[in-house]
């Protein structure tokens, strides 16, 4: 029986060749090309640096199979470009195939968005520079589905990936885990952010008021490490670098950092970034005043790659260093010729092929393991005792060998020595002064001794591209004082000379700057370079703008108890409550201010990243809103807004009096604040809960100045020219002047 089937088989004719219908082929295609939400994320990340983007940011919504939303501030699309936009093998990157040995992007296939149409439900909403308004454009199986429609728009890009593999249910429920494909979402974003350090990236889950990926642009790599995957990775890191210019052999640079044996993970950490440069530049030394030129025209593309041969090379190295089961951390950057790299071996581009591949891993693998020797022979422990008071640490720093430079190196003279050491207790205000012991001195002391960098959520440079909103910018970035800037980026913070002016040194000069001022003009400035980019802060109880406003005018009037004019207080609470309610949508969109339909106040945006408004000022930042914008004029709008935030943000003393100076604990004893009564039974009539209360405000003010304001003032403020006339900032002290005045003595 089983004979006469085989029979059967053998008599029929062979099964026809046919064409497979285009939307099959398509869909095979994404399927390989779109293997997961990462890979679109991927994608999606990779158009908008190649369209020159200095502001990335990614929403996820369960995994990213309900929602990828990757918007960017780059060069945008051309509204004629928009039809084939998501078909395939449409590209701007490459236009012949010879073009693929100096490509200069990471796309090239045009197979990324239509892939994405197949699988998914595309929006494309772009504007390019100069156009009064953007379009939106839906897209189905790389068709687009309607005419551009006309819509308000920020510059540049932003692509909506909905219902991923909708109509591929078998993919679908393979990755029904969101929370498997977020956490990879989030590392890809961190890899990026390390090695585009002159971008700023972000990535949050939909709805969530923090984002789990923060980066802001970079002046070293080391920073942008540190800011991405903590302190304990970056100060464990040594920097190494390696280079072959045999043609015979192998051509390539490398440098990275990779994790000393003082490291431990529980899984290797591997960044790998192949960059294409012309062996001209490798090869042949170039005058120094060239190499700026040369480097804009050689460089090609950066790719996040992976190569296991490599990671596999570099874990055997480890495995003799580090203690068993702990794994490296490594960053590395590869230049190679384009000549010697074949980027079209694999469909999600997240391999390539390298030529001579085994040599360069050799080369790579050798230097890792001296750096590693050299590091471990290096490494030597002292033991000594330490006297941590101010006094013998100034003696110590007096007496101790600071010189450590080489004999060719001049000496500095004493009298023009920097001696501030921004990171010595010894070298701030507060170690020299003598605190009273109290029951709260403990929780100050460590409030004070917290150390933390800052890290900052969002790239100033990121704005809306509104006209009215670039020309405010425009007008304190042409403002700004030359001089006071250098003063700014390179001061150090001393300490607190008052409630309102704190002391820093720069160079040689000591100045008194007015925090006041200083952060309300720099919170000012930050509302307007992050206009539209905020994340926010949600009030456990929202707030309702009535009363708020009730709240100000009461604190307003002159005559707090009379009752005629509370009539007239509650028709201008109500008359402002509504009106901040029609404008909420905006309020929302553009500063993250969120009103309900029920007029309260539920969300404020995060300006800085540690700091929070004193809340005790709401009623007056809402009053403000309601009575001081403009509403009909758009510039003017945000201006006033951006004035408002400015001033609800600054870091104003509390309300109550500083209890370490030295009349003020008279208001903190019983009844004396409310009733202005004198007591006279002592120390036990303090109201101790309040001045606890009171003390860690106070405390948590200059810590905020300290770690948070100096900080972010180097880096982003530009100090207007009146501050240098106003007060804002006085030079109270010069060494030279000083030594002077002792010669003379």
């Amino acid at each position: 029986m089983e004979t006469d089937a085989v029979h059967a088989l053998a008599s029929r004719d062979p099964p026809r060749i046919h064409r497979l219908d285009e939307s099959v082929v398509n869909r095979i295609a994404a399927g390989e090309v779109i293997q997961r939400p990462v890979s679109a994320v991927k994608e999606l990340v990779e158009n908008s640096l190649d369209a020159g983007s200095t502001s990335i940011n990614v929403v996820v919504k369960d995994g990213g199979l309900k929602l990828i939303q990757v918007s960017d501030n780059g060069h945008g699309i051309r509204r004629e470009d928009l039809p084939i936009l998501c078909e395939r093998h449409t590209t701007s990157k490459l236009s012949a195939f010879e073009d693929l040995q100096s490509i200069k992007s990471m796309g090239f296939r045009g197979e990324a968005l239509a892939s994405m149409t197949y699988v998914a439900h595309v929006t494309v909403i772009t504007i390019t520079s100069g156009q009064l308004h953007g379009y939106k454009v839906s897209y189905r199986d790389g068709v687009m589905g309607h005419e551009p429609q006309a819509i308000a728009a920020v510059k540049g890009t932003r692509v909506a990936i909905e219902n991923l593999f909708y109509n591929m249910i078998a993919r679908r429920k393979t990755l029904q885990n969101s929370a498997d494909d977020y956490p990879k979402i989030v590392d890809l974003l961190s890899r990026f952010a390390i090695h585009h350090k002159n971008v700023s990236f972000s990535c949050r889950k939909h709805g969530a008021a923090g984002a789990d990926v923060h980066s802001v642009a970079m002046s070293s790599r080391l920073d942008a490490i540190r800011s991405v995957y903590g302190a304990s990775v970056a100060n464990n890191l040594i920097k190494i670098e390696a280079s072959d210019a045999n043609p015979s052999s192998s051509v390539f640079e490398m440098d990275g950092h990779i994790s000393d044996p003082n490291y431990s993970s529980k899984k290797t950490t591997m960044v790998l970034f192949i960059n294409v440069v012309s062996t001209y530049w490798l090869l042949k030394p170039i005058d120094t005043e060239d190499i700026l030129v040369s480097l804009l025209a050689v460089f090609f593309f950066e790719r996040l790659v992976e190569c296991t041969a490599l990671k596999r090379a570099i874990e055997i190295i480890y495995a003799a260093t580090l203690p068993k089961a702990s794994k490296p951390f490594i960053y590395m950057s590869v230049i190679l010729p384009p000549e010697h790299v074949d980027v079209n071996v694999h469909p999600t581009k997240r391999e390539v092929s390298l030529l001579n591949q085994e040599v360069i891993i050799e080369r790579i693998q050798s230097t890792i393991e001296l750096k590693l020797r050299n590091f471990s022979e290096a490494s030597t422990y002292q033991e000594q005792e330490v006297d941590c008071s101010p006094v013998s640490l100034v003696a110590a720093d007096k007496v101790s060998p600071i010189n450590t430079s080489t004999s060719g190196s001049q000496k500095v003279p004493v009298h023009k020595m920097v001696r501030t050491d921004s990171q010595a207790p010894s070298g701030r205000l507060h170690a020299y002064l003598q605190v009273k012991p109290s029951m709260h001195h403990e929780s100050i002391c460590s409030l004070n001794s917290f150390r933390s960098s800052i890290r900052q959520r969002r790239n100033p440079k990121e704005t809306a591209d509104l006209t009215s909103v670039q020309e405010l910018i425009d007008e304190f970035e042409r403002g700004c004082h030359s001089g006071l800037l250098d003063i700014v980026r390179n001061c150090t913070y001393v300490g607190m000379a008052d409630d309102v002016f704190a002391l820093f040194q720069h160079n040689t000069h000591l100045y008194l700057a007015n925090v006041v001022n200083l952060s309300k003009e720099l919170m000012y400035q930050l509302v307007l370079q992050r206009f539209g980019y905020f994340n926010a802060i949600e009030l456990s109880d929202p707030a309702p703008l009535r009363e708020l406003i009730t709240l100000a005018l009461r604190e307003e009037d002159m005559d707090p108890e009379g009752s005629e004019n509370d009539d007239l207080k509650e028709k201008i609470a109500e008359m402002n409550a509504e009106l901040l309610k029609q404008r909420a949508e905006m309020l929302d969109e553009y500063f993250s201010i969120h009103v309900d339909p029920h007029g309260n106040l539920c969300r404020l945006p995060v300006i800085l990243d540690q700091h929070a408004p004193d809340m005790d000022r709401a009623p007056e930042f809402v009053l403000c809103l309601g009575n001081d914008v403009n509403w009909n004029d758009e510039r003017l709008c945000f201006q006033t807004i951006a004035a408002a935030l400015g001033n609800f943000y600054a870091m104003h003393p509390p309300l109550l009096p500083n209890p370490s100076s030295g009349d003020s604990l008279e208001f903190y004893k019983r009844g004396c604040a409310e009733e202005g009564k004198t007591s006279v039974s002592g120390e036990d009539d303090i109201d101790e809960e309040l001045l606890s209360e009171v003390e860690n405000a106070w405390a948590q003010r200059e810590w905020s100045i300290q770690h948070v304001l100096f900080p972010s003032m180097r880096l982003f403020f530009k100090p207007p020219a009146s501050m240098a006339t106003n007060g804002t900032f006085v030079q109270v002290a010069s060494l030279e002047k000083l030594y002077k005045v002792f010669e003379r003595c």
